[in-house]
């Protein structure tokens, strides 16, 4: 092989390797470990108000990755929290903002309309930086917005992991 068709061989190669590796993403995603850490210190921080609830953690597109539901809370807990967390995630947004602007915005009140959305308080992206990589539901409180301060008191004691 002529030195010009080697070299031109080789460009192409390399041509072709450089858009292979602009077609593929790499992305942070929920681990099974962190998951669990969430959701426990979701279900700690309810606990210790008095609140028995269910706190589910999604990855970045919205697949479960744990769940806890505490003594005595009420069956209908599991649904509302996997469906806030799947919510937030799939939004990248806290459900408890969505709520307050499908009340005000006619036009965002069709949110509800999605399947498997919940506008109510207590859905929470998992950030690492500005990267959403999963979300936190909680249900059970007595109100959404208790459900919210929970998952951010959630997320406060596993912040040092989110780096």
């Amino acid at each position: 092989m002529s030195t010009l068709a080697f070299k031109l061989s080789a460009l192409a190669l390399l041509a072709t390797a450089a858009a292979a590796q602009a077609q593929v993403r790499t992305e942070k995603n929920m681990s099974l470990e962190l998951a669990n850490q969430i959701a426990s210190a979701g279900v700690a921080a309810c606990m210790a108000n008095g609140y028995a609830v269910a706190v589910t953690v999604v990855d970045r597109a919205g697949g479960v990755r744990a769940v806890q539901r505490a003594d005595n809370a009420g069956p209908h807990t599991l649904a509302a929290s996997q469906q806030k967390a799947y919510t937030a995630a799939s939004a990248k947004n806290n459900t408890q903002a969505m709520m307050e602007g499908a009340q005000k915005t006619p036009g965002a009140a069709n949110l509800v309309h999605i399947p498997g959305f919940l506008l109510l308080g207590g859905g929470v992206p998992v950030k690492v930086g500005n990267e959403v990589i999963g979300a936190v539901g909680i249900g059970g409180a007595p109100g959404g917005h208790l459900d919210d301060q929970c998952a951010n008191m959630a997320l406060d004691k596993v912040k040092d992991l989110l780096r």
